[in-house]
């Protein structure tokens, strides 16, 4: 997917994230609307781009990612403008993605 010239980020997801009381109790992991909304803004800082008003392409989940886990992020542009995603934690994808801004 990320063939071209890419951008590497990290993120490090709170041992102690709120929402790992909940969802779900004794085997905790991060939302999938957090971790996307988290990812977004992590490559809005690195792209010096707003995503507030962007579209998501796509967006597949592929693995669990938990409170703790430090999440590897690959982002690059396409010709289009797009930018693709993939987000990794200790070598497994956990999400990867296309999104439009609409700037």
């Amino acid at each position: 997917m990320l063939e071209k010239m890419m951008t590497k980020l990290t993120l490090q997801m709170a041992a102690d994230h709120p929402t790992g009381a909940g969802h779900f109790p004794g085997n905790p992991i991060i939302p999938g609307a957090l971790l996307l909304a988290e990812v977004l803004r992590c490559i809005e800082r690195a792209e010096g781009v707003r995503c507030t008003s962007c579209n998501v392409k796509n967006a597949k989940f592929l693995h669990p990612a938990r409170p703790g886990d430090l999440v590897e992020i690959e982002h690059a542009r396409t010709a289009s403008g797009a930018i693709e995603f993939l987000c990794t934690v200790a070598g497994n994808k956990v999400l990867s993605g296309v999104i439009v801004a609409n700037i």
